[in-house]
């Protein structure tokens, strides 16, 4: 999952090395497309002396280690104004930080304190440093021990800021929506409410249909034209034909590629790699052009699509829609199967770098991703990944057993409805947005559902481009936070 899954921009990660390593002024050369294009305000980069281990008093975990953490305080009333936490989640926290403009604008509008929390693991917060995906140093890698870093983080801060009666709300998108939902359920003492968009819940959890999020995906392009999905339908047909005759230098000629493919692990990683543009294209299929986990045009299903159809080679065609994703700057002279793109035990992606492996082992873990695709109830090559193959690819690669059923037991799957302030917002372009919470649990657990959005398009800041629905469900969360607020506030000074 990026977010859920997060891949950052493939091209620039090949050529300029692990994303990680790059400074954050890097990320500031990417500000979020305001209304008025704006650039996002400044935040200060900070760190915070966070445990190791939260719930060892014995071994490796007595230490401590250096959690990034962003923080402007350009809009707060100082003492009184909330505190709005961003839990952060799978990547360098100022790719989040400048993609999720509306929760600076409702800052503004509540004279918030705002927070964006790094992922231990991710990005530049890694306990062990370079030998953080060591084993066994990666073992203290869990959401449990991402949410205590937070609830710690938060508590601290409170106290060092002298915001000790600042109600806190908690914001995440994919993975990090997730998180925001699990802070609400296990530090309810901390956290007054939480926004989760595009937060699935359920399909992490084991819940649903495995066929659903490829099924979904396809469905994106299906509604272009059902022309669009028969065309990328046929093209994976026309690249099993050659590979069945193992034409390889066929196949490197028609894709591109820097190596001809030599075996059939070849023909699938790049059944995955091409599988992998389309499931991107899905997610971020925003109405404006966007430089988050890559840059894509606006509407990249619909420029996909035109693109599937241009003419009847559909092989040019399926490598120039792959092209959109991983050759948007035009310098790639051929596509490295192995380099831009990582099979994993996330079959929708880990992304590269240091990040792909925290992602991996998380889905070796507590995250259960086991989504395939069948070409009958979507338009990709059968593509299987059982909880045997996961067990048996995790086992060799961490040296670990996935446990199935674990986020169901720690954080309720879909025994929601004794929880309260949480809202769940999904956009219908979103393919993991079935794999969440679609209907209201109660009058305080409040789903969204956004007509013509994307991957948690309501987190991103205002644009001239963005449909009613999404402009509407920021209004309808912004009414909701601030009674959430103003609720939290009562109850803080009833207890002094």
């Amino acid at each position: 999952m990026r977010t859920i899954l997060n891949i950052f921009t493939l091209t620039v990660t090949l050529f300029s090395g692990v994303l990680q390593g790059l400074p954050h002024t890097y990320f500031k050369s990417f500000p979020q497309s305001g209304k008025h294009g704006a650039s996002e305000p400044q935040f200060t980069e900070k760190y915070f002396s966070q445990a190791v281990d939260h719930f060892n008093f014995n071994n490796m975990g007595n230490g401590t280690f250096r959690q990034r953490y962003l923080i402007t305080d350009k809009y707060w009333k100082k003492g009184h104004g909330p505190i709005f936490f961003y839990t952060g989640n799978e990547g360098n926290i100022w790719e989040f930080a400048l993609n999720s403009g509306f929760i600076l604008e409702l800052a503004a509008q509540q004279q918030a304190l705002v927070i964006f929390g790094e992922h231990r693991y991710y990005g530049q917060s890694l306990p062990f440093g370079n030998h953080s995906f060591n084993i066994p140093e990666v073992s203290l890698l869990t959401v449990e021990q991402a949410l205590a870093d937070y609830a710690v983080m938060i508590s601290e801060l409170k106290q060092q800021l002298a915001a000790t009666d600042c109600p806190v709300i908690v914001f995440g998108g994919s993975y990090g929506g997730m998180l925001s939902v699990y802070m609400r359920l296990r530090y309810p003492n901390i956290v007054a409410g939480a926004l989760a968009a595009s937060a699935p819940v359920l399909s992490t959890a084991g819940l649903g249909d495995s066929r659903q999020f490829f099924q979904d995906v396809t469905a994106d392009f299906e509604n272009i034209a059902p022309e669009c999905r028969d065309a990328v339908r046929g093209a994976f047909s026309r690249l099993k034909e050659l590979a069945d005759l193992k034409d390889y230098s066929r196949i490197q000629s028609e894709f591109g590629l820097c190596k001809p493919p030599s075996a059939d692990q070849d023909i699938h990683q790049l059944n995955g790699l091409l599988r992998n543009a389309f499931t991107l294209m899905a997610m971020l299929d925003y109405p404006y052009s966007t430089h988050f986990m890559g840059n894509m045009p606006a509407n990249p299903v619909k420029v996909a699509c035109e693109t599937m159809m241009k003419g009847p080679d559909l092989l040019a065609n399926l490598r120039d829609t792959a092209g959109i994703v991983y050759n948007s700057t035009g310098v790639l002279t051929c596509f490295d199967l192995y380099k831009l793109y990582v099979e994993c035990a996330d079959p929708t992606g880990c992304g590269l770098g240091f990040d792909s492996q925290a992602w991996d082992y998380q889905a070796c873990t507590e995250i259960e991703m086991c989504y395939e695709s069948n070409n009958v109830t979507d338009m990709f090559p059968p593509m299987p990944f059982t909880n045997k193959d996961r067990e048996i690819y995790c086992f060799k690669r961490w040296a670990v057993l996935p446990r199935p059923g674990w986020l169901k037991i720690q954080f309720w799957g879909d025994a929601l409805s004794t929880a309260s302030n949480i809202i769940f917002s999904n956009g219908d372009l979103d393919p993991w947005a079935n794999g969440g919470v679609r209907k209201s649990l109660s009058s305080s657990l409040i789903a969204l559902n956004i007509s013509g959005g994307a991957h948690h398009l309501d987190l991103r800041g205002s644009n001239e481009a963005d449909p009613e629905s999404v402009i509407s469900a920021r209004m309808k969360e912004a009414e909701i936070i601030a009674q959430w607020v103003k609720m939290e506030r009562h109850r803080l000074q009833k207890t002094l």
